[in-house]
């Protein structure tokens, strides 16, 4: 029987020193060229220091012309090779291993490129005001995608990363052709959960083939979409299995989309208190999965919790993310014993049922909560302390300083 503080060897051959997983979250931290700078390595340089077992960085998009959201990093070539390499050395000291996250975002491209238009499988528009409809992608600039993933992952290795993981969670790119209602190709991209799967089958098979056996190729993946007519836990399953036979090395569950975001905490109070928002879905795939290990992130705060779910065999590895942003010593808190529950903090509107008649504030609260963990990373990365009585109002001037109005819609989550 597992527990927490064992490790985890992963099918490449790297080794997690224990099973707490800091999972990604958006920095919004890259240079003007989309380069990471010594702000990104001053934070993971701190989290490394946290007793976690593996760090995943946020968004890094695999092309410069569809970006997520201001401050992404982009990795297309090796222009900024030293910069990365800076990047990966800030975690050897402690001998932790950091996976680079690998992004496209599809239809959820940066609303404030005024002028541009982001590209999807089809033209299907964000349910989100203000959201661009895409541009349905040929199929020959699908396979130059393909090329763009595969490309970056070689250059992390270069740079000096242990893995990385391909993104198909979250409403991004890749789960955009895995969902039904987002992919309504009639080609080999699309049409049947086979053809729609074969998107992210060829990231993998194209990034393993191109990379060496030792580097780990890890997927994040939606349990389901939770969207009627959309992406379902049976057709997640499937993926799981077709991925366990392509030399994956860990798959990280997660689930919702940006117009169902059950990824940032939107779930029932019921869940909530199990801590652990998809470890039911991680228990009916273990057997889908064979022999590659499972993460599961979203919800978790307490020993207990992740103790249970690791020694039961729900899954391998726990994941948290926003409660690194108060305490960036979270997994040592937890496997010292020295706090009995994380915090996190989510903001709260005043008068919600007043505002509730002109406009949801869920989604509101959503989006400043999300804003203010950003402006939290943001002081980690210029080497102050996080700042725990922020108050609604500086966050939403920071929100717009940073982005503009139109940000103000959601766009990317913290679990």
């Amino acid at each position: 029987m597992a527990s927490l503080r064992d490790p985890l060897p992963l099918p490449c051959g790297v080794v997690l020193p224990n099973r707490i997983m800091k999972a990604s979250m958006s920095e919004a931290l890259g240079g003007a060229d989309n380069e990471p700078d010594e702000r990104l390595e001053r934070l993971y340089r701190t989290w490394s220091t946290g007793g976690y077992g593996l760090l995943v960085t946020g968004n890094v998009m695999v092309d410069r012309t569809q970006m997520g959201e201001v401050g992404n990093v982009a990795i297309e070539d090796d222009r900024h090779l030293a910069a990365l390499t800076s990047w990966a050395t800030s975690t050897k000291n402690a001998g932790v291993p950091i996976f680079v996250q690998l992004n496209h975002p599809g239809r959820q491209a940066n609303p404030l490129a005024f002028g541009h238009t982001p590209v999807a499988p089809s033209a299907v528009a964000l349910n989100l005001p203000g959201s661009a409809t895409p541009r349905e992608l040929t199929g020959t600039e699908i396979l130059e995608l393909i090329e763009k993933f595969a490309e970056a992952a070689v250059v992390c290795e270069a740079a000096g990363f242990d893995g990385v993981q391909i993104h198909a969670a979250h409403g991004y790119l890749v789960t955009q052709f895995l969902s039904p209602l987002t992919n309504l190709r009639t080609d080999e991209w699309g049409g049947d959960p086979e053809r729609r799967r074969r998107f992210l089958l060829e990231i993998v098979r194209s990034v393993r083939a191109r990379v060496s056996p030792g580097f780990a190729v890890a997927v994040k993946l939606n349990s389901a979409d939770f969207q009627r007519g959309g992406f379902t836990e049976a057709e997640s399953r499937d993926v799981v299995a077709s991925l366990a036979d392509l030399d994956v090395d860990l798959i990280e569950v997660s689930g919702g989309t940006y117009e169902s975001p059950a990824m940032s905490g939107s779930v029932a109070e019921s869940t909530r208190m199990r801590e652990a928002y998809f470890l039911d879905y991680a228990r009916e795939v273990r057997s889908a999965a064979g022999t590659v290990p499972i993460a599961v992130t979203g919800g978790f705060r307490t020993e207990a919790g992740m103790s249970e779910a690791i020694e039961s065999g729900e899954c391998d590895v726990v994941g948290i993310a926003r409660p690194t942003v108060l305490d960036a010593d979270a997994a040592e808190s937890v496997l010292s014993g020295a706090t009995k529950r994380l915090v996190t903090r989510d903001v709260r509107m005043p008068m919600r049922s007043a505002l509730a008649k002109v406009t949801d504030p869920g989604a509101i609260e959503s989006v400043l909560s999300i804003g203010w963990h950003t402006d939290q990373l943001h002081r980690m990365g210029a080497g102050r302390a996080p700042d725990p009585d922020r108050g609604r109002l500086r966050t939403a001037v920071a929100l717009v300083r940073r982005n503009g109005r139109i940000t103000l819609n959601p766009r990317r989550g913290t679990r």
